[in-house]
């Protein structure tokens, strides 16, 4: 048996994730906006380490990122000052949507 085959499943999720990695115009995130479901994540954070770390219920992490503010659900305040052309890097983990700035 490989030393590695702990690994696997997390690096097949990794890869899982990057390549389901896109980007988001705000107009198709309104829909999840108004569900709720759409969490912003800091760019001091990597989105697939986000995504991997919901995924795999690592609520200790989650958490810390939220008592941080790492992680945020925008207000509708904030939403309202987003230029309408914004982009954001987005990836789905159901049920959520995260979202970061892309690099400008």
């Amino acid at each position: 048996m490989s030393e590695h085959m702990p690994e696997q499943p997390t690096q097949d999720l990794r890869q899982s994730l990057t390549e389901l990695l896109d980007e988001a115009e705000l107009d198709w995130l309104q829909i999840h906006l108004d569900r709720d479901v759409v969490i912003w994540v800091d760019d001091s954070l990597d989105l697939v380490d986000v995504g991997m770390a919901i995924a795999q219920d690592n609520a200790n992490t989650v958490r810390r990122w939220i008592e941080e503010q790492f992680l945020i659900k925008p207000e509708p305040d904030r939403v309202a000052q987003w230029n309408p052309e914004v982009r954001f890097k987005a990836l789905i983990i159901q049920p959520y949507v995260l979202i970061q700035d892309l690099p400008r």
